[in-house]
């Protein structure tokens, strides 16, 4: 380890908080799922302060009280959570990448709960990197294989299990034991290679796919009158387009020029933009424009001849071609229309071949040609996706399907490999990611130490600053004649209720103090961790005035995730307000710090939320970024959320005089301008119509409580 910091003692064996009694509490972030914990085994790095103080004092006039006691600094929110870079991830396009090749802002599919079910939904990959770990393989009854680290989590039927662990002493933990049923799809299928054959069968699948929509076209003598349209996509013409290059001279002239005209016409039409209508028609000599799905077979056959014998690989080109020409994927149904009887005959022998279940539907009853329809579920729709690999991402959306299936996913052996691994970690906005069709845990490993001088460290290094005589150093200050009994802080740096005080409990130690000495004081915290001393605070409010504050910035799980990845939901930090109301004790909201371009829209529902479940007060603080913040958050945000960045940090210069910080007193907390003063009478409008109260804790009208305890053997006192 390299050389601590000047005046911090590094402890050689910190403590685990996820051995402790109050593990429920901790990162307990997705509901009715169970606990999201982050790993105890985490490579930890704590350091212990010797100082001799512990009351911090501010001088600032937008802060709003002047003293605060600080137990820890930086914070430690998770662990490491890594798996083999071979494992093939679910991107958001329908295709599948290994692992060790994701980056950063690469979109992906993650979950979220949705009432009953959890739901697929698109996500943005936050972090990305690598560690080397011991490693185990996880069999499932499908043949499913995983390799991951101890330390990883899987969703089961019972919620998220650890690979490893013990039912009973320090590695007691949820884990995965036989039996266990994993959810998802089960094990993905290799994409479809781009050989010659499969080239050359996708593009007849898109000369012979009935690419026009009809709108009225009338036929004449052999004749087309009028204009046929089709939805254009532009991925399909650009791959259509890339293997007519790659054909040899042997190809039509013909009909690459026909389907490079229509690519280029698409293009012009609706400017690079999918989905849209655009004229799909091609000028053939002595007749009328005619789409290309009008082309005659032995034109498409100089193309791309339809061999005697289709291979394999011609099959898959020739329905991904045929896919996204005149396939279809809705509401969990997916269809391919080919024409007639005939060619409907063989698409169906090719899916036999390939081993789906298709049904043929007679829709001449509708006026619509006849479909195949692939059935199985979600887990054959994947399978068909990558095994045929279409170009079109939007028909293989399966955002909002439910993460349900009937695969074999049980646990059937869990084998410790016997050389330690590169392991691959993400984090993304959601929390978890799909690999090789399981619903897999991200990983909580970015760091974020700034306030600690000592850089942002990397590979899971936590470098956590905590004071463990803070307790006694709060008595000492008490019990100092200049001591007023003023109102103090709990934290003004970092969260008080981080991980560790599961295990130091330093800051119940100080509450405890602070309780003893009837002095007033106050909590803000993201942590649900808080709950754990409930009979403290309560018992706290009766004797000084008291308050806690959850801070909830954001409302939005999917954005809230994205830009608070390692703290609980929005909505879990509101079920702790709700209890901690029906105690007694005094509980309000931060809507802090507010990003502008996309917390002001949550604005309302936060304060309406809080209104709801007992809150008494609310505060507001503008996003501020000093000094080495605004790097840091800049690129998270560019990362997580790309096309809302450019749109908050212009609202954020709009709000600080065309930069993203100012720090001049009156300013740093609620901005400036127009924007700035919307976004504040927003809030106390609001406020105003619900009844909260608004500016920070402290109670000026509160009287003085404070009084030393008497001790045992203390001279009494004339004056």
């Amino acid at each position: 380890m390299s050389t601590p910091p000047p005046g911090l003692r590094p402890v050689s064996n910190p403590p685990n908080p996820w051995a402790s009694t109050d593990v429920e509490y901790l990162d307990e972030v997705m509901g009715d799922d169970g606990p999201e914990r982050a790993a105890p085994n985490a490579r930890l790095t704590v350091f212990e302060d010797a100082t001799r103080s512990i009351i911090a004092t501010n001088d600032s006039p937008d802060v709003g009280f002047r003293w605060s006691v600080n137990p820890y600094r930086g914070c430690w929110h998770a662990c490491a959570y890594c798996q083999a870079g071979d494992t093939p991830i679910l991107m958001a396009d329908g295709t599948t990448r290994r692992l060790e090749e994701v980056r950063t802002g690469d979109a992906i599919y993650g979950t979220q709960r949705e009432g009953r079910y959890r739901r697929y939904v698109q996500t943005t990959v936050v972090a990305a990197w690598t560690t080397v770990r011991d490693a185990y393989r996880i069999e499932l009854e499908d043949g499913t294989e995983l390799v991951a680290s101890g330390d990883h989590r899987y969703l089961t039927h019972r919620g998220w299990k650890y690979v490893t662990g013990a039912q009973q002493g320090h590695a007691r933990r949820p884990h995965l034991t036989l039996n266990d049923e994993l959810l998802g799809t089960g094990r993905f299928t290799d994409l479809a290679v781009e050989t010659n054959d499969y080239r050359l069968g996708y593009l007849t699948g898109m000369v012979r796919g009935d690419c026009a929509v009809r709108s009225g076209d009338e036929v004449h003598g052999g004749r087309v009158r009028g204009t046929r349209r089709a939805l254009v996509d532009m991925e399909a013409l650009r791959r259509t387009r890339r293997y007519l290059d790659a054909l040899d001279s042997a190809a039509s002239d013909v009909i690459a020029a026909e389907l490079r005209d229509a690519s280029a016409e698409a293009r012009a039409s609706n400017g690079e933009h999918h989905g849209q209508m655009a004229a799909m028609t091609v000028p053939l000599e002595g007749h009328a424009p005619v789409s290309l799905a009008t082309v005659p077979l032995e034109r498409a056959q100089q193309a791309a001849r339809w061999p005697a014998m289709p291979s394999l690989d011609w099959a898959k080109g020739f329905l991904a071609g045929l896919f996204d020409a005149e396939g279809t994927y809705s509401r969990g149904i997916l269809r391919i229309a080919g024409g007639g009887s005939q060619m409907m005959a063989l698409c169906a022998a090719m899916l036999e071949a390939l081993r789906f279940d298709a049904t043929l539907e007679d829709r001449s009853a509708e006026g619509l040609p006849s479909t195949l329809r692939v059935r199985g579920g979600l887990a054959e729709h994947l399978r068909f996706f990558h095994a045929t690999n279409p170009a079109v991402s939007r028909k293989k959306n399966i955002a909002g399907a439910a993460v349900k299936t009937a695969a074999r996913l049980r646990v059937v052996a869990i084998r410790p490999l016997s050389a330690r691994m590169r392991l691959h970690d993400i984090t993304t906005g959601t929390g978890d990611f799909i690999a090789n069709g399981v619903v897999s845990h991200n990983c909580y490993a970015r760091p974020g130490h700034e306030y600690l001088s000592m850089g942002a460290g990397t590979d899971f290094d936590r470098k956590i600053v905590v004071k463990p005589e803070a307790p006694r150093l709060l008595r000492e200050a008490f019990e100092a004649r200049s001591w007023k009994g003023e109102f103090v802080m709990f934290s003004g740096v970092t969260d008080c209720y981080q991980p560790l005080e599961a295990s130091y409990r330093i800051t119940r130690g100080c509450l405890e103090v602070c309780a003893e000495y009837r002095n007033p004081c106050g909590v803000i915290t993201k942590a649900p961790l808080i709950e754990r001393d409930l009979d403290l605070l309560v018992e706290l409010g009766k004797v000084a005035d008291f308050g806690v504050t959850l801070s909830i910035p954001l409302w939005d799980p999917a954005k809230a995730r994205a830009i608070e990845p390692y703290v609980a939901t929005p909505q879990r930090r509101m079920r702790t307000v709700e209890r901690l109301a029906k105690a007694g004790v005094r509980v309000g909201v931060n809507v802090a710090p507010l990003i502008p371009g996309l917390g002001d829209e949550d604005m309302p529902a936060i304060l309406q939320a809080a209104h709801d479940a007992g809150a008494s007060h609310a505060g507001f603080v503008f996003l501020r970024l000093p000094g080495p913040v605004a790097p840091v958050f800049v690129d998270r945000l560019r990362a997580a959320l790309p096309l809302r960045a450019e749109k908050v940090l212009a609202r954020v210069r709009e709000a600080r005089g065309g930069k993203l910080y100012d720090s001049t007193f009156g300013a740093r907390k609620v901005g400036d301008g127009p924007y700035a003063a919307a976004a504040m009478a927003l809030f106390e409008t609001t406020c105003r119509r619900l009844g909260l109260s608004t500016g920070n804790i402290p109670r000026p009208e509160a009287p003085p409580t404070f009084q030393r305890p008497a001790r045992r053997g203390d001279q009494m006192k004339l004056f």
